[in-house]
């Protein structure tokens, strides 16, 4: 067999060497990281099994006792290993709650049933129970799935001492299987005995989160203070989500309660007002789940007097501590996106309208060749200017700029003349990426966080259902 000069490719080696350079740089990333020295391994998720925890996660914070919640874990057995997959929220008499819920064509039955139970009147004057099972979504089943909701609610009720409707209830897990709801009241008896157990807030709060995760690697817990009239107020929540992550409503999973004492019709108005800037500006793989809920619970424990106008001046400090714990699950969402490595803030500026803007940003957090880009961390900016102008939204190519961190990659709509590629390269390998796109057509901006496309995105939806 004739082999090529020494020093000298061969026509098949040249191809090769073309090939490897025009692949797309997830491909690069992934070479490095099989032929790099073994990492010792992550720590186990403590949800499903297999999983590690993401290299983004955030600790859990410490939540004070928040008056007029009592919260409790089992396990009913929806999953084959052992965890808690059942949670449940008591709440004091008079507690009102208000709800966001997915525009998903295919709604779950626990959807169907808390926009039954809120929408109708008086709803969310007096709810007192919440119960959340991970698993199954029970959506997708008909009405065996509606009845089996109703059975649960019902089951509840009996042991609150209240009326079904004042009952809210939310699933997740795999679609297309109706909820075994037997399992669940089952448990009802050790979870009344947890209810009343004296264990610290902190642990009840940790153990929902826990008990709500599905292919999430860390449980999502965000709590803020604020004082209304002298009052100290405490809000506090947790969220759960790694994939089917970009919300048009909320996030797959939200429940937030406060102490304040705070009417349904507000309420509603401040959920609807901070869920656009928060759970509505993350996206993880561009699916939107048919279970997205967003729940919020306001005890009136704190001896804040009631507030029930919406313009009131009172709710100012209230509403930002609020957007503070919704944005901070909806960043943590983010971090825990199935595969991710990179945390990714995309803002788009100089757009036509505030509409403009959120739709740009979000064409690009949505790219998969922009996030692929970011997982073999090369500032692709190319990626950034297709994911733009596929919109139909206005954008001035003549005066495009576009930046990774404080780099300048292109401006006026060529390269910039001082584009350092080391510089860049350097800045692309942080856990936390900022991208600034400038469309040169207003003076509009909005904010979408995402994060990268890995190959453990693929491993993890692969196996989902095993």
């Amino acid at each position: 067999m004739n082999r090529p000069p020494e020093g000298r490719a061969s026509t098949g080696q040249k191809f090769e060497q073309a090939l490897e350079k025009a692949l797309d740089p997830l491909a690069t990333a992934l070479k490095r990281a099989t032929t790099s020295t073994p990492k010792p391994a992550a720590p186990a998720a403590p949800g499903k099994p297999g999983l590690e925890i993401s290299p983004l996660a955030v600790p859990f914070p410490t939540i004070p006792p928040i008056g007029g919640v009592e919260i409790a874990t089992a396990r009913a057995g929806f999953y084959k290993h052992e965890r808690d997959d059942l949670v449940v929220f008591r709440f004091a008499r008079g507690t009102t709650c208000a709800g966001v819920f997915t525009r998903h064509k295919i709604g779950s039955a626990p959807v169907d049933w808390c926009k039954r139970q809120l929408d109708g009147t008086g709803g969310g004057a007096d709810v007192r129970g919440l119960v959340v099972n991970a698993g199954c979504a029970n959506a997708f089943t008909g009405k065996a799935g509606a009845d089996a909701a109703r059975r649960t609610a019902s089951e509840l009720a009996k042991r609150f001492g209240c009326r079904q409707r004042d009952v809210m209830l939310a699933s997740t897990g795999v679609i297309g299987v109706v909820l075994d709801d037997r399992k669940i009241t089952a448990r009802l008896n050790d979870i009344e005995t947890a209810l009343d157990a004296d264990t610290h807030p902190t642990e009840q709060w940790a153990r929902a989160g826990q008990g709500i995760m599905t292919t999430d690697t860390f449980p999502k817990g965000a709590y803020a203070e604020c004082r209304i009239e002298g009052h100290t107020v405490r809000i506090a929540g947790i969220a759960k989500g790694s994939g089917m992550i970009a919300p048009d409503m909320a996030t797959m999973l939200g429940f937030i309660v406060t102490d304040a004492a705070i009417a349904p019709p507000v309420l509603r108005a401040l959920l609807g007002l901070h869920v656009r800037t928060t759970f509505n500006s993350v996206t993880v793989d561009g699916d939107t789940s048919t279970n997205d809920t967003c729940l919020l619970f306001a005890t009136g424990a704190s001896g804040a007097p009631r507030i029930g106008r919406v313009g009131d001046r009172r709710l100012k400090e209230f509403s930002a501590a609020l957007d503070k714990v919704m944005l901070n699950l909806a960043h943590q969402l983010v971090r825990d996106g199935e595969g991710a490595t990179k945390f990714v803030r995309v803002t788009v500026e100089g757009a036509a309208s505030p509409a403009s803007a959120r739709k740009l940003a979000k064409s690009i957090a949505d790219s998969p060749l922009v996030k692929t880009a970011l997982a073999g961390e090369d500032a692709n900016w190319g990626r950034v200017v297709m994911a733009v102008g596929k919109t139909e939204e206005p954008v001035d190519r003549d005066r495009l700029a576009i930046r990774f961190g404080p780099h300048v990659a292109a401006v006026d709509g060529a390269p910039s003349p001082t584009y350092d590629e080391a510089k860049m390269s350097a800045y692309m390998k942080n856990a936390e990426i900022d991208i600034t796109v400038d469309v040169g057509s207003g003076r509009a901006s909005a904010t979408v966080w995402t994060c990268d496309l890995t190959k453990r995105y693929v491993e993890i939806n692969g196996d989902y259902r095993s």
